[in-house]
């Protein structure tokens, strides 16, 4: 299935999810320009190593441009092909609107990005001796897709269901659609072998289950900030008589 829209309306312009995709698309074409994309070199530089961040491997001076604990920020703008960017962008600009909608602009950050830092731990954490550099938005946008399910999960979601000339276009309810989605990650990745290069899919478990645990505590602490926020108001009936 792959996923067109939702249904699900926000309240104000996702000004933080157009800006990480904006960087996203900005890094891949950085990425195109440079000498070393081809040779792969440059995902030593920014990637996530996980020998480099467990056992401090010294990577050649060449390549090495940040400490190994920076690359589990640098990693997730970065994406390996075309249609890596343009799987995860699509993800992103379908579900992430509501969350940020739901969170506000500073905790989604916050969200997102720590999303991102559990996806790549848990990736390191499957295999700590991979000389094998991991990018992608994947596992940030896991957690947003975690948060969803949670928070969403009878969301109607318009996906494409491809069989030939026997496609078809229908609506599903979220937590069938990312239910799905989740589930492809573990089979796919019990069926690969994680010392060997490829897609992240422990990357994309850890921050889908991160999210949809985290996204508890955040939608809690936003509660509490609102009912805080109406009694204040409840108690200011008339605010022109304050001095």
């Amino acid at each position: 299935m792959i996923p067109l829209k939702d249904d699900n309306p926000t309240h104000s312009t996702p000004i933080v999810t157009y800006f990480i995709i904006g960087i996203c698309i900005i890094v891949f074409l950085l990425e195109l320009s440079s000498p070393n994309y081809k040779s792969g070199a440059i995902f030593y530089s920014w990637g996530v190593i996980p020998a480099s961040l467990i056992h401090n491997l010294q990577l050649p001076d060449e390549v090495y441009r940040v400490p190994p604990t920076i690359t589990l920020f640098t990693s997730m703008f970065m994406h390996g092909g075309f249609m890596h960017l343009i799987g995860n962008m699509l993800y992103m600009w379908i579900f992430a609107d509501n969350i940020e909608d739901g969170l506000g602009k500073i905790k989604f950050i916050i969200f997102y990005l720590l999303s991102g830092i559990a996806a790549a731990l848990t990736q390191v954490y499957m295999n700590t001796e991979s000389t094998i550099p991991m990018v992608g938005a994947s596992g940030a946008i896991g957690g947003v897709l975690g948060a969803y399910i949670v928070n969403y999960p009878k969301a109607k979601v318009l996906v494409l269901i491809p069989l030939g000339f026997f496609s078809q276009i229908v609506k599903v309810p979220a937590v069938f659609v990312l239910g799905i989605w989740f589930l492809l990650q573990f089979i796919s990745s019990a069926a690969t072998n994680s010392a060997g290069g490829g897609v992240a899919y422990g990357a994309h478990i850890g921050g889908f289950l991160f999210g949809a645990i985290a996204i508890l505590f955040f939608n809690r602490s936003y509660k509490k900030q609102f009912r805080k926020v109406k009694k204040i108001s409840t108690k200011s009936k008339n605010p022109w008589s304050q001095n």
